[in-house]
């Protein structure tokens, strides 16, 4: 079916970031892998372009637009190319809202033109040691003192862990009032008490920087609160969950077509008992399954975008995309591993490296279980 979700300045702007991906991307990216980080150059030449704060007011460098076709654009251009070592999306899909509307006037201009330039690198540490979907478990704590707040406690399993300037923390003000107890705080590049861990090993994805952070005693001014008061993190946190989640899903459709593409020309010229595999039924009808279930996946997605783009994406509706389109991934990328054979074990292969990178999907940004049980409640049982 004809996909109708984007304009001609959609287009047009694919064409751009696609050339660019092509050019700064795509011949260094298996040295990033073995590096297990992205340059930060590069990062400067995709802001040079403008792939990054499409919600950032042009009075701070962005292109004042809230239309998160753009930010589709780009996952799905990434995702095209395997380039999962890029935290565009992070900063692009999850860190924006954040930065653009829970920042005052004073913040805006320390932070916003670094943002949309790609100067400034941003993460969320939101996960710890013992509390990573349980959000009101975390212990991590803020506790004021004057005009600052004194921060101690670790994140783990951050995104962007090493490269990033500005971290909004996940931190209790006060311990004793549960969700309601919880504030965001930008902590900076260069703050005393700020450290990076190790930058951490994982199965895939080996080119994205994901590390561990500490924080002994880390003095915050309150100017870098996010929000007007203590308190209001937990609230900040849901109202943007669902477009990070929505992000999680276009990715997982984006990878789960690109890979399916890749599989059905591989049957079309791999041969076995003196035919192409793909004459075989058994194969015809795997990738008719599989093509049948991605385009039905793609068609919930762009919807999900237009209700975003209008207000009206609930959290249920991003819940249902996020677990059914990770588990489509996870799902179509090792049926077409196995179509591959024994060529598809090998890392020479796309479709090894995307199934190694696909397994994380259904784990951050809320795992399959907690999606369903953020859908199960909404039936009011």
């Amino acid at each position: 079916m004809r996909r109708d979700l984007f304009d001609e300045e959609h287009l047009l702007f694919r064409e751009t970031v696609r050339e660019f991906l092509t050019r700064e991307v795509v011949p260094h990216h298996a040295q990033w892998e073995k590096d297990g980080i992205v340059p930060r150059e590069v990062w400067k030449k995709a802001g040079e372009l403008g792939m990054f704060g499409f919600s950032v007011p042009e009075e701070f460098g962005g292109a004042g637009i809230t239309d998160f076709r753009y930010n589709a654009v780009v996952l799905e251009e990434i995702t095209r190319i395997g380039a999962t070592g890029l935290g565009f999306s992070l900063h692009n899909d999850v860190m924006a809202p954040y930065f653009v509307d829970l920042t005052n006037d004073e913040q805006k201009q320390r932070w916003l033109p670094g943002f949309a330039s790609g100067e400034l690198i941003t993460a969320i540490a939101m996960t710890e040691p013992g509390a990573g979907s349980d959000l009101q478990g975390i212990r991590t704590t803020a506790l004021r003192e004057g005009d600052h707040y004194v921060v101690n406690g670790q994140k783990t399993f951050i995104t962007n862990g090493i490269n990033s300037d500005l971290v909004v923390v996940v931190a209790k003000t006060d311990p004793a009032a549960g969700a309601r107890g919880t504030t965001l705080l930008v902590v900076e590049r260069g703050m005393e008490g700020f450290s990076r861990g190790r930058n951490l090993e994982k199965i895939g994805m080996h080119a994205q920087d994901t590390a561990e952070l500490f924080f002994e005693n880390v003095r915050v001014p309150v100017a870098n609160r996010l929000g007007d008061e203590d308190g209001q993190g937990f609230v900040q946190l849901m109202h943007n969950l669902p477009q990070e989640r929505l992000s999680i899903a276009v990715g997982g459709v984006a990878a789960a077509e690109s890979v399916l593409e890749t599989t059905i020309e591989y049957c079309r010229n791999r041969k076995a008992f003196g035919k192409n595999i793909g004459q075989f039924q058994n194969t015809r009808f795997l990738l008719a399954e599989l093509a049948t279930e991605v385009e039905i996946a793609r068609h919930y997605v762009d919807k999900c975008i237009v209700a975003l783009n209008a207000g009206e994406l609930t959290a249920v509706d991003a819940a249902k995309a996020k677990w059914w389109t990770t588990e489509l991934q996870t799902k179509v990328i090792d049926r077409c591993l196995q179509l591959h054979g024994g060529y598809g074990y090998m890392l020479e292969y796309p479709v090894a490296k995307a199934w190694l990178d696909s397994r994380v999907q259904t784990i951050y940004g809320g795992t399959t279980e907690i999606m369903k049980e953020i859908i199960g409640r909404s039936f009011g049982f």
